[in-house]
């Protein structure tokens, strides 16, 4: 590599540097945190990736989050779920890859979808690229007031993942190999 290249490419990476620092000084804090978790089961690597928007005092199931409306349970990029092998969501194949989450809440029975358009923006639901929809039935749980989901329950090929917020907990089984 020429002196100029070198010369070059440490101006670059002090510019780069210069930005990112300005960037985190200046730039906003978001009020929806980043989020992540993963869990092994079997030989299956289970990633969920998200932004956990905070109740502060608001009503949050058929309020903020209307009843029968497509919703993604997070806040700015679509939370996604990532699975390293074929698993069985509540007794439904869903195939090895990446599928952004969304829900269709309802009082006694929701609708979680798995879809196709991995990387988008939580809104709007992405029509038309669904993978899969399974149904789940929410039970009441200790109010949480950052959205969250977890993995209360694994063994050697099962686990529940549960979605968490306010009172309500929505938990998708899933068997992987």
């Amino acid at each position: 590599m020429t002196t100029v290249a070198r010369a070059a490419g440490r101006a670059l990476a002090a510019a780069a540097a210069t930005t990112l620092a300005v960037a985190g000084c200046h730039g906003a804090i978001k009020k929806s945190q980043h989020g992540s978790v993963s869990q092994t089961v079997g030989h299956t690597e289970i990633t969920v990736v998200y932004n956990r928007p905070v109740a502060r005092g608001r009503r949050l199931f058929g309020a903020l989050v209307p009843w029968g409306q497509p919703w993604d349970p997070g806040a700015d990029q679509a939370t996604t779920l990532a699975v390293s092998r074929a698993v069985t969501v509540n007794g439904r194949t869903l195939p090895a890859g990446t599928y952004s989450l969304w829900a269709i809440p309802d009082s006694s029975r929701w609708t979680m979808i798995f879809s196709r358009a991995a990387h988008v923006f939580h809104i709007p639901y992405p029509q038309g690229k669904d993978a899969l929809r399974v149904s789940a039935t929410p039970r009441h749980g200790d109010p949480f007031e950052t959205l969250t989901f977890d993995f209360p329950m694994v063994d050697s090929t099962h686990a529940e993942l549960d979605l968490h917020w306010g009172d309500t907990v929505v938990p998708l089984t899933i068997e992987a190999p």
